[in-house]
């Protein structure tokens, strides 16, 4: 008898945030095309209200992690995404800018990509208070595959002091 599935599920951490529109509503539909186009998404964060990173002069941002299984590898899994920012208005103008929905690949199992417009892990998911709060909410133990240290001790090393309120 042949196994029902021959690939093997990878456990892929996203982050999804918003600071235009109605935020909660965008990052809600962003779920709903990763659950389509991705894989099923098994663990979601709360939602958090946070502080714009990089370009502070805009809107606060509603952000939250998710957990997903899929059979995508990690450059399918970068076009998917790419096609649901598109198609829910994202537009790239500058960098750090206000937006409709940002979704980042923090981790993708323990897979380590160094590519052409592709890294993983997320290279400054470290550096983010808005990352490692909802992160630690999902796995606080789960282990960096390059820096070798577990995502709590990442947020009490981390310098980001800015504020991550978590929403109802």
């Amino acid at each position: 008898m042949q196994p029902l599935h021959t690939k093997k599920y990878i456990n892929v951490y996203l982050s999804l945030g918003s600071n235009l529109g109605n935020r909660r509503e965008n990052i809600v539909s962003a779920s709903t095309l990763i659950h389509k186009k991705v894989g099923k998404i098994v663990k979601s964060s709360h939602f958090y209200e946070t502080q714009p990173y990089g370009k502070t002069d805009q809107d606060a941002f509603v952000n939250q992690v998710v957990m997903v299984n899929t059979l995508l590898d990690p450059r399918a899994m970068l076009e998917e995404i790419t096609k649901i920012e598109r198609e829910l208005g994202r537009e790239r103008k500058e960098k750090w800018g206000p937006r409709t929905i940002d979704i980042d690949i923090l981790f993708y199992g323990k897979r380590i990509v160094r590519d052409k417009g592709l890294e993983i892990p997320h290279p400054e998911l470290h550096k983010r208070a808005f990352v490692l709060v909802p992160m630690m909410e999902l796995d606080p133990e789960l282990e960096h595959p390059t820096l070798n240290v577990a995502i709590d001790q990442l947020y009490m090393d981390c310098e980001d002091d800015s504020d991550v309120m978590m929403l109802d």
